[in-house]
């Protein structure tokens, strides 16, 4: 009996805790962004930030979040086995990561000077100092990470949803503390050198405490479940393990691959003043709706991938496939006719007050324009990445990964010329583009066979519909700008939002029309939780 046998959870059930948790979670993050923002601007505490969370932050996203590889490989090997092996598994994998994340912790302590000038070696002076200051205090994230990660996967395994996708919000509730201090209480008593520093080391010291409260919480629950303690395990032996380490360190070295891509764009970032941090602004508004939605999609999708590994069941799988793509388009498209019709409004609308002005506005709208155009893309690798994981292969990860190291080099060479900060972001989408072409076609000969064709001209009437959404949404938008006073913050939060009503209804209305069985199923599950 696995881990999670009993558990009488649908995927909607298990999509719905998962949501609600992560929309909690992203709302905090949201009021955090918009402090920062308001507290420094794209200045150098913001920018030498952007460099000094690189390697932690990513860490912490990549390892200890949701749909990681520490995650997906616990997940996928408990799923398939008793309950009463979890403990000694889990706590044989937490001891063996932990020893090899402490010795990462100490060298990104040592070397962080040298981390921070591989990264950006066009940083300003100030900003290098701060930055390799933030990166020696958050150095320890890299350890709590990986405990993170292995905790999500644990519990998500046993069922339980709700404390993993909620528990994030911790470093946002520190980070937010110390910044609400300092703007409003010392701020005004510091001169520009000391509050640089303050507000680095308050950023830097807010993610460190944040990682250490989310492992404390999840720790907490594993105990309480049985799942594991802090006992020390160095038997490799035990069942299980290796089939967990067969999963993760492929998958980890792939989606590390990623970094050397986060570090290229970053590379060509520090020569453009202010780059990195708009870069972050940008991100971080496509990625609050887009992490909401993908661990609604991923989180209750991966186990079932798992239970449908085998050959005999692969006509499912195959369905299941579908689903998630199709699901991933009928939720990311409309949200990218949204960001690219109504970016300049949705950019002031956040993020413009106090040290965020019109500049920095200017300088964030095409980014998040452009990290729009790819959230399908994102999302839509990220469900075949899981499939793989999910049939035991980590390697086919691995190795496109390597591939698009070479090619976000050279695409990011050629379009920063040609559209500066704005051509990273086409990079990383033309990247994510080869890579579910690449996986695509890998599966269908695997599988024997996948409807491509069909799937394609479905996808490309769901593009269309987008496009008259975002025509629609603009033209709404337009009307509010000519006709009324929107810098009034009521009446812009009016615009935006009866904009996206606008575009969301468009897409709707044209979706259904394509009679996709994957519209029912969406339209199905607003209308349960809505209870229409």
């Amino acid at each position: 009996m696995s881990v999670n046998k009993n558990s009488s959870r649908s995927l909607a059930g298990i999509a719905g805790i998962v949501a609600v948790a992560t929309l909690i979670s992203k709302i905090f993050g949201l009021v955090r962004e918009q402090l920062v923002a308001a507290a420094f601007g794209i200045g150098p505490v913001v920018n030498a930030y952007a460099y000094a969370y690189v390697i932690p932050g990513f860490l912490l996203i990549l390892l200890g979040g949701i749909n990681g590889p520490f995650h997906s490989a616990l997940v996928s090997v408990l799923a398939k086995r008793n309950k009463s092996e979890a403990a000694p598994l889990v706590e044989t994998v937490t001891t063996l990561v932990s020893v090899g994340l402490l010795l990462v912790t100490i060298v990104l302590i040592i070397f962080a000077d040298t981390c921070i000038d591989l990264l950006a070696p066009g940083l300003e002076a100030e900003v290098r100092s701060l930055a390799i200051l933030q990166l020696r205090i958050m150095a320890p994230v890299a350890l709590f990470a990986g405990l993170i990660g292995i905790g999500f996967g644990t519990l998500n395994a046993a069922d339980q949803y709700w404390l993993p996708s909620i528990s994030p919000l911790f470093s946002s509730v520190t980070i937010v503390i110390g910044v609400a201090v300092l703007l409003w209480q010392i701020g005004e008593q510091l001169n520009a050198t000391q509050y640089f520093q303050l507000g680095a080391l308050v950023l830097a010291g807010g993610t460190v405490s944040g990682a250490i409260l989310q492992w404390l919480a999840q720790l907490i629950a594993q105990w309480r479940t049985g799942l594991g303690t802090l006992r020390l395990r160095f038997d490799w032996r035990i069942p299980g393990v290796t089939d967990v380490l067969k999963v993760m360190a492929p998958a980890t070295l792939s989606s590390g691959m990623l970094q050397i891509n986060v570090y290229t764009d970053l590379f060509f970032a520090s020569y453009i003043i202010g780059a990195a941090a708009a870069m972050r602004y940008a991100n971080f508004v496509v990625l609050t709706p887009l992490g909401i939605i993908s661990n609604m999609i991923l989180v209750p999708f991966l186990p079932v991938f798992s239970r449908l590994a085998a050959p005999e069941n692969w006509q499912e799988l195959k369905v299941r496939i579908r689903q998630g793509l199709f699901l991933t388009a009928l939720t990311m498209l409309p949200l990218t006719a949204i960001f690219v019709s109504l970016s300049m409004p949705i950019v002031r609308l956040i993020y413009q007050r106090y040290q965020f002005g019109e500049d920095a506005a200017n300088l964030v709208t095409p980014l998040l324009m452009v990290y729009g155009l790819g959230m399908f893309f994102y999302l839509g690798r990220d469900v075949l990445v899981r499939v793989f994981y999910a049939l035991g292969d980590g390697e086919t990860p691995f190795r496109i990964s390597i591939i698009n190291i070479f090619l976000n080099a050279i695409f990011d060479y050629f379009l920063v010329k040609a559209f500066a900060a704005p051509g990273l972001v086409f990079a990383t989408i033309a990247v994510n583009i080869t890579s579910m072409a690449l996986f695509l076609w890998i599966l269908h000969r695997r599988l024997n066979g996948l409807p491509l064709v069909e799937w394609g001209l479905a996808l490309l009437g769901l593009v269309f519909a987008s496009c008259l959404a975002g025509l629609g949404s603009w033209s709404v938008s337009w009307g509010f700008e000519r006709f009324l006073n929107s810098s009034n913050f009521l009446l812009l939060l009016l615009q935006v939002c009866l904009a996206s009503v606008v575009a969301f209804l468009i897409f709707a209305l044209l979706a259904m029309q394509l009679k996709l069985p994957e519209v029912n199923i969406l339209t199905t599950r607003i209308r349960q939780k809505l209870k229409i």
